[in-house]
């Protein structure tokens, strides 16, 4: 357990780029096959492992059961940290609409699929946005108990539910201390008090 007086501190890291192309124009087959291949891929070799964290200290790290995550983790904390993987932090799901006609980039169609999902549209079949909102609240229950054990808890996610983490976690009285934005290997720190 963490000293009295001690800050704890919850890390959430977005993933490295995944292989898997992205150039040229996608039809609506093309685009859902793309999300499948997304899913399932591994992770670009990473060159720069980010900055500010807690790399001596960690011997357990968080993270999806999506390969991107795991490898993610592994490439950054190497082979000899524990990975605890749990369903509860892998990505939002995303839809592609049927528009047969049409020809987008992926991220037309990603961004698409995406926002329509916010407004509450486009989620038959898939987790709903209000489900994912349950679920970002599990998650940052989950992880604010890892941080009372491990003082230090690291978690390799996703873009869209470490905002959802990122803002629960808020709500439960944590403090973000840095923020690098949405780009992968983005790193949020939280604190808290330990209690």
């Amino acid at each position: 357990m963490a000293h009295p007086t001690e800050q704890l501190h919850i890390f959430l890291v977005r993933h490295y780029k995944p292989k898997v192309n992205q150039q040229g124009l996608f039809d609506a087959t093309q685009a859902t096959q793309f999300i499948s291949e997304y899913d399932a891929a591994g992770i670009e070799n990473i060159i720069n492992k980010p900055t500010g964290l807690p790399f001596t200290e960690v011997k357990r790290v968080h993270c999806s059961l999506l390969p991107r995550a795991k490898q993610t983790a592994l490439a950054i904390f190497g082979p000899e940290v524990e990975l605890v993987e749990d369903k509860l932090f892998n990505e939002c799901e995303r839809k592609i609409l049927s528009l047969p006609l049409f020809r987008f980039p992926i991220k037309v169609w990603l961004a698409g699929a995406r926002a329509l999902w916010l407004l509450g549209l486009n989620n038959q079949g898939i987790e709903t946005y209000k489900e994912a909102q349950n679920r970002a609240r599990q998650c940052a229950e989950k992880l604010q108990q890892y941080a009372a054990q491990e003082n230090k808890t690291v978690l390799v996610a996703h873009g869209v539910l470490n905002i959802f983490i990122r803002k629960c976690l808020r709500k439960l009285g944590w403090q973000v201390v840095r923020k690098d934005g949405r780009g992968y290997l983005s790193v949020t720190e939280l604190v808290k008090a330990a209690p």
